[in-house]
């Protein structure tokens, strides 16, 4: 449901968090810290508010708000933790109809990128576009090459990236 920038502005603390807690994947941290810049100017503002949350955590926040994310490419029914918008996000780019071959190929890579970052790979599904399998597993393979504070960075910038489109999604501007 879509609630107008007057309407988020006036919500009490508790009800801020309960529509907008979600949109940082299972992290309302956020969006009780964002709470606190309110009242915001337009959409941009709050997601700037948002991601401002979110850079002043600690790291072991900031990990945790990355591991608190799905792998992509799960098996419909594997992931319970799965939120709707995720779902919806993955299923919007392929990720729910991988063929036996595919779904093999993406669990080498969110393996190995696990392995190595001990983080599941997060890429804002919603900005790839055309060929998306293509080009996430492109992308899984090459930020294989990353550095752990490199790859955290852009986790983190990507995460923003999602939490953008959801936010603008759940305010009318």
């Amino acid at each position: 449901m879509s609630r107008t920038l007057a309407d988020v502005n006036a919500m009490s603390v508790a009800d801020f968090v309960a529509e907008f807690g979600g949109v940082y994947e299972h992290s309302p941290w956020v969006a009780l810290k964002a709470a606190q810049s309110r009242p915001f100017a337009d959409v941009d503002r709050m997601c700037e508010a948002f991601s401002a949350a979110m850079h002043s955590a600690d790291p072991a926040e900031q990990i945790a708000l990355v591991r608190a994310h799905p792998e992509l490419g799960h098996r419909l029914g594997v992931d319970p933790g799965l939120t709707e918008a995720s779902a919806q996000e993955q299923g919007g780019a392929g990720l729910n109809r991988l063929t036996p071959e595919e779904y093999a190929h993406f669990r080498a890579l969110n393996d190995a990128y696990h392995q190595k970052f001990g983080m599941p790979f997060v890429i804002c599904v919603r900005k790839v576009g055309g060929q998306a399998k293509q080009v996430i597993a492109q992308a899984m393979a090459q930020r294989l090459a990353s550095t752990p504070e490199a790859e955290l960075a852009e986790a983190l910038t990507q995460i923003d990236a999602i939490a953008a489109f959801r936010l603008h999604d759940k305010v009318m501007v």
